[in-house]
């Protein structure tokens, strides 16, 4: 068995986004195969708890819709081009010992995640995109707002998203990871529901500010955040 989390938009100013543990079977393995298996077990239990349908937001996914959306694809218009949400968000780590690695923008998505400095310059102190410097608290403002900024602009999926009761990522570990692509769908959803998109995205002190109150919110973030802070 296993415990993933899946995400539901809630549309409250105070608690943005839900996050649910599903336990299910999980299928051990690397191939496509076994993931997509895992998509199946965890959509399955979670309808049993009356969530359905259920956008898997991934490459792994079995809607095209959830397979534009992941990271690894959905991209960001750039002063240098079109980027990767992957690519943009590991090129704009800066460590202890170095960063931001500003090359790893115009890598593919695997590449720029597997970079060998990302794991070798020390703690991640904070973010710095073309020159806007983001914190690392609140725990998931950097990400959120790049994805979201990518997003917005493909309005016919936004209305699709609508349709769908929670978001999953099956690649993504709560006990390893703090960001999830799922996770912001819910997030963008939520948003729309409040009609509080454009000002979320206006600037960056904004977006802080509504966001806060739900990144500190997550349960399965505050002791990775630590960790990494160390």
């Amino acid at each position: 068995m296993a415990s993933r989390p899946v995400f539901v938009a809630l549309g409250d100013p105070q608690h943005l986004v839900q996050e649910i543990l599903i336990d299910f079977p999980w299928s051990p393995g690397f191939a496509p195969v076994q993931k997509k298996r895992n998509v199946l077990a965890l959509h399955e239990a979670a309808k049993k708890k009356g969530l359905y349908p259920i956008l898997e937001v991934s490459t792994k996914s079995e809607a095209k819709l959830g397979q534009r959306l992941s990271a690894f694809n959905l991209k960001i218009e750039t002063e240098v081009g079109a980027i990767s949400i992957e690519s943009a968000f590991q090129g704009s780590k800066v460590f202890k010992n170095g960063g931001p690695y500003t090359d790893i923008y115009k890598m593919e998505s695997r590449s720029a995640k597997r970079d060998e400095r990302l794991k070798n310059s020390g703690p991640l102190i904070g973010f710095d995109y073309f020159g806007q410097k983001w914190p690392l608290i609140p725990k998931t403002a950097f990400y959120d707002w790049l994805y979201l900024t990518a997003l917005e602009p493909h309005q016919d999926f936004l209305k699709r998203l609508y349709s769908y009761a929670a978001f999953s990522d099956i690649e993504f570990n709560p006990n390893k990871s703090i960001n999830c692509q799922a996770r912001t769908c819910a997030l963008m959803v939520s948003l729309i529901k409040l009609g509080s998109l454009n000002l979320a995205l206006r600037s960056q002190s904004d977006f802080i500010a509504i966001v806060a109150s739900d990144s500190f919110n997550q349960a399965h973030s505050a002791d990775l955040l630590q960790r990494q802070l160390l």
